[in-house]
């Protein structure tokens, strides 16, 4: 018999896909930063403040935030979910246009990013940090 394993925690705040999302994840992810005893917490607030406002944007249904600690780093990954079935996709730069250019610059931020599936619908964009 195997002895348990505790989880890490996860924490999660489920917005309602309005306008006001974006300022109540960053708010959400500066209180778990400042809780986990990290005090750079600038690029963490930036990049989920560009995800949700993605989601908002151009998803579907509720959107959910998720902030960890990679368990065999220790490194601070947040996830965020909706229901929509597009995928974020990074756009060809385009010096006319005046929006667009949001994921590739959390790409430039993160150590790590990607998109999965979720098997009942929709997706998680997850970003995991320097």
């Amino acid at each position: 018999m195997s002895a348990p394993v505790k989880a890490p925690e996860i924490l999660t705040l489920v917005l309602e896909s309005t306008d006001k999302a974006p300022g109540l994840a960053r708010r959400f992810v500066g209180d778990v930063c400042a809780g986990w005893g990290i005090a750079d917490d600038y690029v963490a607030r930036l990049v989920v403040c560009e995800l949700v406002t993605n989601s908002y944007l151009h998803g579907e249904g509720p959107i959910v935030v998720r902030v960890l600690r990679d368990e065999r780093d220790g490194r601070l990954v947040i996830e965020v979910w909706d229901g929509g079935l597009g995928r974020p996709e990074v756009g060809s730069e385009n010096l006319a246009s005046i929006s667009g250019r949001g994921l590739a610059l959390v790409i430039e931020m993160v150590r790590a990013w990607g998109v999965r599936p979720l098997n009942e619908g929709g997706k998680v964009v997850w970003v995991k940090f320097h």
